[in-house]
Formats: structure tokens, sequence, C-alpha cells
């Protein structure tokens, strides 16, 4: 039985379970509450007038299958909206929408933080993939310097994390500021974008509270194999 299945380990990474949960249901109350409050523009036209006054006009919007799948591609200098945030003419919609483009805003103008982000992407996705195989056959062999290099493997998923919070947050910030300086969103309405971009902002939150608590308990069987061999 790997330490996925030990129930310290689910002790371990309990308060970020519950937080991402409690994350969940604040995005989809946040978002259900701000679908129904209409907007002046559909989240494609609010996140393309966001782009074009920055002199983003050759950053392409498009359309990507899924529900939440918004993102912004920064190779291809595209931002990829669900159909429902494309179309949608509703708070909810533009401000999912202002968010993705304050990500292309912050490419546009070197924003460190997403900088170090994008570089360590390769070196997340490795860890995340690598590290799964170098704990499991450490732990099963009785390898602690195989576990160790999981444990160093797995830190790059952490580091992602870590960088990502400061990005996402700024993106954020980005939005609001633009959708109230060009008038997309008023001041009474921008409680309802504010409920949506705060609610998403605690998933990211508990994704890196979950990785770091998670490096954290191999840490301890760490400490627990090299007590075992001596």
């Amino acid at each position: 039985m790997f330490y996925w299945w030990d129930p310290t380990y689910l002790l371990f990474i309990a308060p970020a379970v519950l937080l991402a949960l409690w994350a969940q249901f604040r995005v989809q109350s946040a978002y259900a509450a701000a679908g129904q409050v209409p907007a002046p523009l559909s989240g494609a036209a609010a996140a393309r007038h966001i782009l074009d006054s920055a002199g983003l006009t050759g950053v392409a919007i498009d359309i990507v299958p899924g529900h939440l799948t918004d993102h912004y591609d920064p190779r291809d200098r595209v931002l990829r909206l669900s159909e429902e945030v494309f179309h949608g003419r509703s708070l909810a919609a533009v401000g999912i929408a202002a968010h993705e483009a304050g990500h292309a805003l912050q490419h546009a103008w070197t924003y460190a933080p997403l900088v170090v982000r994008n570089l360590a992407v390769p070196i997340a996705s490795f860890g995340s993939n690598a590290s799964i195989l170098m704990l499991i056959f450490g732990a099963i062999l009785n390898r602690p310097w195989l576990f160790l290099a999981g444990i160093i493997a797995f830190s790059g998923v952490v580091v992602f994390q870590i960088v990502n919070l400061p990005v996402e947050f700024n993106a954020s910030a980005r939005a609001k500021a633009q959708l109230a300086q060009l008038g997309i969103v008023g001041p009474d309405e921008m409680r309802y974008v504010n409920a949506v971009l705060n609610a998403a902002a605690l998933t990211y939150v508990a994704a890196t509270l979950q990785a770091i608590l998670t490096l954290l308990y191999y840490l301890m069987r760490f400490r627990g194999m090299g007590r075992n061999r001596d």
C-alpha cells in the first residue's frame, strides 16, 4: 500500500482538501449568481476591448470546448474562451474573459512572475510525472536516494504552484481595473465580478497548499526511511 492511501497522508492534506471543496462551492455559487446579471458586452467582446485598448490587436480570441476551460496561450498569443464565456453576456462571462485578458497584458508587459511561471512549466510537468515513479519505486525497493530524487522532482511542482499565485492574483487585479476604467462594468456590478474572481483565486490557494502539505508528508516519510535503515 503506497502513501496516498495512508491515513496520515489524508490527515496531512485534509486542510487543503477542505479549502478546495469550499473554493469549488464558492466558484459555482458566485458564477451562478453573476451569470444572472446581464453585461453590456459578451465575454469575447469585453476581452477584445481590453486587448485593443492596450494595443494588443495581434492577440486572437478563440473558442475552446468545455466548462470553465478558459485560459491564455502565451505560445500562440491566443485567448481561449469556453463557449459560454465567449458568447455569454453576463458579468460572470465578462469577469472570466477579462481575467484571461489580464494574462495577455502580463505577457505583453513582461510581468516577471509570469516569465518565471512559464519557465517553470516544463520543470513542473516533468516533476509531476517523474516524481510518482521515483517515489513509488523508492518506497517499494526501500531506496532512500531514489525516494529523495522523487521529492526533489516534486519540489518543481510546489515551486510552480507558489509562483503561480501572484500571477493569478495580478491577472484578476488587472481585469478589475480594466473593466472599471473602460466602463464595461459599473461600480454597483463590480461586486459580482469580485465574487467570481476571488472564489477562483481560492482554488489556486488550495492547490498550492495541497502541494506544500504533500511535500512535507514526503519529507516526513523520507526521514522515517532513514531511521529504519539505522
